[in-house]
């Protein structure tokens, strides 16, 4: 046993405040993993949502784990400690569905670490009837969850909301063999069992499409939540030890319907939806009851069509905003004054390619008129540091395409410094 890495994981719960881990005793036993560290996983809002969608049902209880910290791998290394949960401190092999958070692919290269701390075979065909069941979800498992097909059990394909409830309702009544169970989850809305799959391919060698192996859907429908009013995503746990430790997160609409080719998010999160100025008003309150800094978050938050009354409502309770992105096309001046008066130092814009012809291919919708203006807007209002974002290596492009990306960033440096905004950060 390690008391050092026990005594970390008692202290970090006890920082923690909001939801909390249903208690052990005749529920089903979900482990859900980060392949990432403590710090990264809490500020993740899918992670903190599911948890709480787990624990606030009487018949589940969930508990978390993560990549353990350099200082703590070194620890488990040393004394042979298995990988724990957070809350009780048990072993994955203890819990009847382990479910993996996938939100990035780096995160993809802690895996096999967690394997090794947790005690699992990698591949899913060396997991036997003694073992539970791993399930992937998140972004990357809907976006692609091919390079993890051998790996997993099952993926859930779409967002947790509509999934988890038939997902529950089949592992708890479940009383016969592994692969009796995996055909009956195949068959539920948005599951998908790689196994029960075979790739097939035309004369040419070229794949055809997957061909099921037993009655379920040829197609797995990716499954999504129609009214996001109906469930909150937000900040469920509250901890200072996380990258926006300081900062009540919600989400305030899911997807973008702009259409950027190079975007995932704006395909795989379609149609895009919002939720209403009532249920997020009514959200924030209560965010600003623990914290003094709410975040907005969403693929484009300036797109949302109360956006400035949403901030105009947080400045005028006395709390202090943040936002996760903004479409330099959509800004207002009043978003911007807002952002000032909250403090807000820095702000990042994304023109994503130098010249015209390629925002066009990319189908970014902007001009250079408009990317200017949206600087000159920010420098006026008193916005110390600006953040440019562009893509490199974009198909199609040319020396003289990176040579605008030059040209561009010159030209709003110019308007940084005429502003007397230019600090050296640009």
């Amino acid at each position: 046993m390690s008391r050092r890495l026990l005594d970390k994981a008692r202290r970090r719960l006890a920082a923690e405040s909001g939801d909390r881990a249903n208690p052990w005793g005749g529920r089903l036993a979900v482990a859900l993993v980060y392949p990432n560290t403590y710090h990264h996983a809490m500020s993740n809002l899918g992670f903190l949502t599911v948890y709480h969608l787990l624990n606030r049902r009487d018949d589940v209880l969930c508990e978390r784990f993560f990549l353990p910290d350099p200082e703590d791998l070194k620890e488990h290394r040393n004394t042979g400690y298995p990988l724990f949960s957070l809350e009780s401190g048990r072993f994955l092999a203890e819990f009847d569905l382990i479910a993996f958070s996938l939100s990035f692919e780096n995160d993809y290269l802690h895996l096999p670490m967690i394997f090794e701390l947790g005690r699992l075979p990698w591949r899913a065909d060396a997991r036997d009837e003694r073992l539970p069941l791993l399930l992937a979800g998140g972004v990357c498992a809907f976006l692609n969850p091919e390079p993890l097909a051998d790996v997993m059990d099952l993926f859930a394909v779409g967002e947790a909301e509509p999934i988890l409830p038939s997902l529950l309702e089949t592992l708890q009544a479940n009383t016969g063999k592994r692969a009796e169970l995996l055909i009956r989850l195949a068959q539920q809305p948005g599951l998908y069992v790689p196994s029960l799959y075979e790739a097939t391919y035309d004369e040419s060698g070229q794949f055809s499409g997957p061909r099921p192996l037993a009655d379920i859907p040829a197609r797995v429908e990716r499954q999504y939540l129609s009214d996001l009013n109906q469930s909150p995503s937000l900040s469920f746990v509250l901890t200072p030890e996380t990258e926006f430790g300081e900062m009540f997160l919600s989400e305030i609409s899911r997807g973008c319907s702009r259409g950027c080719r190079f975007c995932a998010a704006g395909y795989i999160y379609l149609p895009s939806r919002e939720r209403s100025f009532e249920t997020l008003r009514e959200q924030i309150d209560t965010g600003l009851c623990h914290r003094a800094r709410v975040g907005l978050v969403g693929a484009a938050v300036s797109d949302h069509p109360d956006a400035p009354a949403l901030q105009r409502h947080i400045l005028e309770r006395g709390g202090e905003v943040s936002v996760s992105s903004l479409r330099l096309d959509a800004l207002r001046q009043q978003e911007i004054e807002d952002l000032v008066a909250s403090g807000h130092k820095t702000v990042a814009i994304a023109p994503e390619a130098g010249s015209q012809r390629m925002r066009d291919l990319i189908n970014k919708g902007i001009d250079r008129e408009q990317i200017l203006e949206a600087a000159h807007r920010l420098a006026e209002a008193g916005m110390i540091n600006l953040k440019l974002y562009f893509l490199i290596g974009l198909p199609g492009e040319t020396d003289e395409d990176i040579e605008a990306i030059i040209a561009l960033s010159d030209e709003i440096r110019l308007i940084w410094r005429e502003a007397g905004r230019l600090r050296g950060r640009l």
